[in-house]
């Protein structure tokens, strides 16, 4: 049997993947003691993480296909998510218009009955009917669309999520590696003997690094988690996974109302429109099967017009290609249940765990709502192997920067400006909604924006750069433009790469 060579101190745990499960798993093992390395090909929350409908939310429409214990799951965790992060994650209102031709009243007032109770929701209001005759919700809206529900769910800023967790992870002691890639993971002999390990070898920009063992080993790599175990790991299984590609378009703002929308469709697809990044609008999401390589996930022309016709068919003014100004795609990894269409399949989550020797769990599926509630459940199934680890902690937790209460929020960029009268309240306002309480450290003691060093464009400053850059794990302008901010749909090109030349001089000193 093979040997570790030079071998170093085994870590607890090696999760593969920087996305909201692995590093919410990661984040969970750290929490209850056990010594955890983490290792992402790319930027954290690069693909699947940051291509969400960026959503906390019990998935209204799981409810006609039965799937009851998920939709209680998920609302249960919106709540419970919304308390730990009130800077990066609202409550939000979604307005459903009566579209007489397809669902009936009472259908649609029974399912948002079970929406409200299923989940014992405490902080967010209650469903009501609205007329959308002398509502101002009815003003974008065309005329035959009368009457509508209104209904709560949360918003949240889903790669910033990762990120602040994957900062509290490392605060926690986990070992995070960025553009690290797993080319190979075996097991092997312990170098004193006793209990097999994972000898797992890594791969950075540069080239090889020193190999990492490991008492237990995650795969949460996403839409390549099957991948990962044919290939680094090379096990052959029957277990699948069946890639759905999720489309978004945003458009220039479509209405002035802070509520969003929610569509349903003739094919029996639905949509959401929602307010985004103060300027926008954000449509989606398209659910078709993917085929090819997860990386080549793009919004396509078909997608993009079919997003248009569906918003149009409730916006008074049509919604054009004209209005896109940005798309994005993911690949949602869900467990192949065998499901006929890519909107009927599931999205609840499998945990696969293989006990011959070393353990190795595999992370199939999982919503961005229960991920908190998925890494506890990994946990639990590694517990055996950790008799040692502590008890269930994150429910309480907060992640960095929401160390406020929910009410709180709405008055924070207001105390903001008055400590940094310089920021305009578009500015504080997503200073608050990106940083939280953090902003004041990121601030110090600025008096004016040439205290906050070089100006990159759109308002993006040297300070806010370095921050992302020694907190939060950035290395390259998409992880600051795309990801940590949205600060690239208000820069040039020219702008982004020259922050990009930036940042590679940065880390060539």
């Amino acid at each position: 049997m093979p040997r570790a060579e030079n071998p170093a101190e085994p870590v607890d745990i090696f999760v593969i993947g920087g996305g909201v499960n692995g590093v919410g798993i990661a984040r969970d093992a750290a929490g209850r003691g056990l010594s955890v390395a983490l290792a992402e090909m790319h930027d954290l929350a690069s693909a699947t993480s940051s291509a969400s409908t960026k959503l906390f939310h019990g998935g209204l429409r799981y409810l006609e296909y039965y799937e009851f214990r998920l939709v209680r799951e998920a609302l249960i965790e919106r709540e419970v998510l919304l308390k730990a992060m009130p800077h990066i994650s609202w409550p939000m209102r979604f307005v459903l218009p009566h579209h007489k031709g397809l669902r009936p009243w009472w259908l649609i007032r029974l399912g948002l009955f079970l929406y409200d109770h299923l989940g014992g929701r405490k902080i967010l209001p209650a469903t009501k009917s609205v007329d959308l005759t002398n509502d101002s919700a009815g003003k974008a809206l065309k005329s035959e669309y009368r009457r509508a529900f209104e209904y709560s769910d949360c918003w949240v800023q889903d790669a910033r999520l990762v990120s602040l967790m994957a900062r509290d992870a490392a605060e926690r002691g986990v070992n995070v590696m960025v553009r690290t890639k797993v080319t190979r993971a075996e097991q092997v002999d312990a170098p004193a003997g006793g209990d097999r390990l994972w000898k797992i070898e890594l791969e950075d920009e540069h080239g090889p690094l020193q190999p990492v063992l490991a008492r237990a080993l995650v795969n949460a790599g996403g839409p390549w988690v099957a991948d990962i175990i044919a290939g680094a790991l090379g096990i052959n299984t029957s277990e699948k996974v069946r890639l759905v590609r999720g489309s978004h378009i945003v458009t220039k703002k479509l209405y002035d109302h802070d509520r969003c929308y929610f569509f349903q469709g003739s094919d029996g697809r639905i949509i959401f429109a929602i307010p985004y990044e103060q300027d926008y609008t954000l449509i989606g999401t398209t659910d078709k099967d993917h085929q090819g390589p997860a990386s080549s996930a793009k919004c396509t022309d078909e997608e993009a017009d079919y997003l248009c016709r569906f918003a149009s068919e409730y916006f008074e003014k049509p919604v054009t290609r004209e209005d896109v100004v940005w798309t994005y795609s993911g690949v949602r990894p869900l467990y192949d249940d065998g499901a006929s269409s890519a909107t009927a399949a599931t999205r609840d989550y499998v945990l696969s765990l293989r006990k011959e020797g070393a353990p190795l769990l595999s992370v199939f599926g999982g919503k961005i709502t229960t991920h908190r509630k998925l890494a506890e459940a990994a946990l639990h199934k590694l517990s055996p192997f950790f008799p040692q680890a502590g008890e269930d902690w994150t429910a309480g937790a907060t992640l960095p920067g929401g160390d406020f209460p929910v009410s709180d929020a709405a008055a924070l960029p207001s105390r903001l400006r008055e400590d940094y009268p310089f920021l305009s309240e578009a500015q504080a306002l997503r200073l608050i909604r990106t940083y939280g309480t953090d902003c004041w450290k990121m601030l110090g003691h600025a008096s004016g924006p040439e205290d906050l060093g070089q100006a990159f464009g759109a308002g993006l400053y040297e300070a806010e750069v370095r921050w992302l850059v020694e907190n939060e794990f950035a290395r390259r302008a998409e992880d600051i433009v795309f990801r940590r901010t949205k600060f690239g749909l208000r820069m040039s090109g020219e702008e982004i790469a020259a922050l990009d030349d930036w940042l590679v001089a940065q880390q060539a000193r």
